[in-house]
């Protein structure tokens, strides 16, 4: 079966804030919908011509099951509309982008909105089994006595709470969370704290130069924030100008306090967000008189051993280049998330050493990256990780900056909890 051309009219998100700080109060659907409706309205598609609605999330709120289908309806499209929701870990934006792809590729779709969206504010302390085994008996009791029997049997740490975003960083094959994975390659592959720290300081001081020079005004669409803050969020709330080496160099480790390396400052915060891109078939490109900025050219996604999840992208960037027939030198820009920085030096290793790369099953080392094209409005570690949300975050950054630079191809990679990695290529349409 021959595939279609994929098209992107065009990419927008939020701003990003740190958990806890202004977008605390904002329910994850309502991080998605208002892009959704400002991507349609800004077209001549009418809003029952657009075929689905594909959303990355992770924590699954309980009064939002299919936060897809709710983001679709928020949005103003028709309720003949589908949606539904996606969840790939770290990669869940970028399995609704890909699925966006296969659909208008294979014919089955011409307008699809597919993106991602996380409130790690909002996720929940949960009751531990002793508290909630009480609350049933307290629900089954029919009399006083028996109700005051079942509270005979309350102690105090029933209400120790279980936190659900720090099982959700746990992985439940190795047992190690997200930041000792990270510790793991840093050991293996002797990348040290002051090259850590190093790289920590220069995402914030790309990130902090893109925002003061304007160079996020194109992917960002500024959000009210309701309440007693009632302001417009404009920006992202966790780049750091003041950032220093010296500065990052006082934290003390946080996943392995005796000897580790990785601290919370050369790390990925934990963070609110969410993004979104229009994709559309050249059918529906000449049928709305549309612009787009650029095409999906293909993606790939691999698996590997969890504790060492952090060098996914390196298997998914050799998967998407080798479908793609595509070298390290044929990208101007590339844009792999930071979720920590031990993590994206080793995939830079293993990238260019023969020995590293065998180890992690690549037939050949593709070579030295360009560190010069990587993240160059700075990454993860500066912007936050909104888990549902980076994976498609990444494309839609990717895009504006390769139309802003007139270069031809991009690359967006992350690595994926519970180990593995995605990768996706585009091409820019406006040079």
């Amino acid at each position: 079966m021959s595939m279609r051309d994929v098209y992107i009219v065009d990419g927008k998100r939020t701003p990003q804030a740190k958990a806890g700080l202004d977008l605390k109060d904002v329910q994850a659907p309502y991080l998605g919908a208002y892009l959704v409706k400002h991507l349609i309205d800004n077209t001549d598609i009418p809003t029952d011509q657009v075929d689905e609605v594909i959303f990355g999330n992770t924590g699954t709120p309980a009064k939002y099951p299919n936060v897809g289908r709710v983001i679709a309806l928020e949005a103003g499209l028709d309720k003949k509309t589908s949606g539904y929701s996606v969840h790939r870990n770290c990669a869940s934006g970028m399995e609704a982008v890909a699925q966006a792809y296969l659909k208008i590729a294979s014919g089955r779709c011409d307008v699809i909105v597919a993106g991602g969206v996380e409130s790690m504010s909002q996720m929940p302390l949960m009751y531990n089994k002793e508290m909630t085994e009480l609350f049933a008996k307290l629900m089954k009791a029919k009399t006083m006595g028996e109700k005051l029997s079942a509270m005979s049997t309350f102690r105090p740490n029933y209400l120790t709470p279980i936190v659900a975003i720090e099982q959700g960083l746990t992985d439940p094959f190795c047992g190690l969370n997200m930041g000792q994975t990270a510790e793991l390659l840093a050991r293996e592959l002797k990348i040290t704290r002051q090259m850590q720290d190093e790289y920590a300081n220069n995402s914030h001081a790309k990130a902090a130069a893109a925002t003061k020079e304007g160079r996020f005004k194109d992917e960002i669409l500024p959000i009210t924030i309701g309440g007693s803050l009632n302001k417009l969020l404009t920006d992202d709330v966790g780049p750091r100008a003041n950032s220093t080496v010296e500065g990052l160099g006082k934290m003390k480790p946080y996943f392995d306090k005796k000897s580790g390396t990785v601290t919370v400052g050369n790390s990925c915060p934990i963070t609110d967000g969410g993004s979104a891109l229009l994709f559309v078939s050249e059918e529906a490109v000449k049928k709305y008189n549309l612009k787009p900025i650029a095409k999906m050219t293909d993606y790939h996604f691999h698996g590997l051993e969890p504790e060492r999840m952090g060098m996914g992208p390196l298997l998914a960037m050799d998967g998407v280049m080798k479908r793609t027939n595509l070298k390290l030198s044929d990208f101007d820009l590339f844009e792999l998330n930071e979720a920590f920085a031990a993590q994206i030096l080793a995939v830079g290793i293993g990238l260019k050493d023969k020995e590293v790369a065998a180890r992690f099953g690549l037939d050949h080392a593709w070579g030295e990256l360009d560190w010069s094209k990587v993240n160059v409005n700075g990454g993860g570690i500066a912007l936050g990780h909104p888990v549902g949300s980076t994976g498609s975050r990444l494309v839609v950054t990717l895009i504006h900056e390769l139309r802003r630079r007139k270069g031809k191809y991009g690359l967006a990679s992350l690595c994926i909890g519970g180990g593995q990695g995605g990768a996706v290529v585009v091409e820019n349409l406006v040079r």
